[in-house]
């Protein structure tokens, strides 16, 4: 049935294909098709529990549309977004390239969102009905043409302080002219500190939602260790590692390839690996990080969580081997876990450093 339905996906422009998955997941159209999780796979972090360690990254569900039918499909968290304080259509069409040589997708959206206001009814509504089991995340941006960035992040925190189990700041996409200088030391800094104040602001007397950053895999040795130092100064929950990437590796074999924007997919395991494994070292594991590019198999998300990844998340994969693939991920990394001897994912975190 998966292949049936990619086969016909396939024969759609790549954003039509994307759409028409949304709207099938958000209309009840796609079944679940999830069992209950292996106890291995549970795992515990920042005070929310979560049945296995998968989940969606953002960009899949931008608008907070299908999150519940998302979670069906097995994933053990969800995250929302990258959603803008006002709306806006994103970068001109087409945006959106299949590398199918190389298992990878480019996209150059440009944050296309319906706005937080719209989002945030979504989320608000979610908590007045039955929901999936699982943990959602929601992750905010700028607009274009803002000049004070820091100022429409602050917006989008305090718009979702309090309908979300977590809280993101993507400040790392390369298709956002100027986004990705916020990831310099100043910038970051003063960005992190504005935000958590926003958060605390709107959660009140309630509950304060854990708050993180997402950094890309194209950063020095330098930066990498500004962002780590700001994190820990700061107190900012945890870091997403990463994003995209605007580079172009040799052996790219898709005529596609030198599309502009970010590249993302299995060219992108191996940089955003390490760039993980740095970030835990330099921060020595006190903070989660939730690690993020080109994982599609158990075996990948391993890595990723004996690099220092408390969590993982996929996306393009789903491109290419369609909804069956978190059940697929988690069957195969309870296996890993179990053949070197873990007894949970919390106890595999970051042994490459041991």
């Amino acid at each position: 049935m998966d292949r049936f339905a990619l086969n016909a996906l396939y024969a759609l422009p790549p954003e039509t294909a994307h759409h028409a998955v949304l709207f099938a997941l958000e209309h009840g159209l796609v079944g679940q098709r999830t069992t209950p999780d292996d106890p291995t796979l549970k795992t515990r972090v920042w005070g929310l529990d979560f049945s296995n360690p998968i989940g969606l990254a953002a960009g899949f569900d931008k608008d907070a549309r299908a999150v519940d039918a998302i979670l069906s499909l097995g994933f053990g968290f969800v995250e929302a977004g990258t959603v803008t304080p006002k709306p806006q259509p994103g970068n001109p069409k087409p945006r959106l390239f299949r590398l199918d040589d190389d298992l990878a997708v480019i996209n150059r959206l440009g944050f296309n969102s319906g706005g937080v206001d719209a989002f945030a009814k979504r989320l608000a509504a979610r908590f007045h009905r039955r929901r999936a089991p699982g943990v959602v995340g929601a992750n905010v941006g700028k607009n274009k043409e803002t000049v004070d960035g820091a100022a429409d992040y602050v917006a989008g925190i305090e718009a979702v302080a309090n309908l979300a189990d977590y809280l993101v700041c993507n400040i790392s996409s390369p298709n956002t002219p100027g986004l990705r200088a916020m990831q310099a030391r100043a910038p970051i800094e003063d960005l992190l500190k504005r935000v958590l104040a926003a958060r605390d602001r709107a959660a009140a007397s309630a509950k304060k939602r854990p708050l993180l950053a997402k950094v890309g895999p194209d950063l020095s040795s330098e930066q990498l260790a500004d962002i780590a130092e700001v994190a820990l100064a700061t107190g900012v929950d945890g870091l997403i590692v990463g994003n995209t990437t605007v580079e172009r590796p040799a052996w790219l074999k898709s005529s596609e390839k030198n599309e502009a924007g970010g590249l993302s997919g299995a060219p992108l395991l191996q940089s955003s690996t390490a760039c993980l494994s740095e970030i835990y070292r330099l921060t020595k594991g006190r903070i989660p990080l939730i690690g993020c590019g080109g994982v599609a198999s158990g075996a990948d998300a391993y890595a990723k969580i004996k690099a220092g990844a408390s969590l993982v998340q996929v996306y393009s994969a789903m491109v290419f081997q369609g909804p069956g693939l978190a059940n697929r991920i988690k069957g195969e990394l309870a296996a890993c876990l179990r053949a070197d001897g873990y007894t949970s994912v919390g106890d595999a975190v970051g042994r490459d450093h041991c």
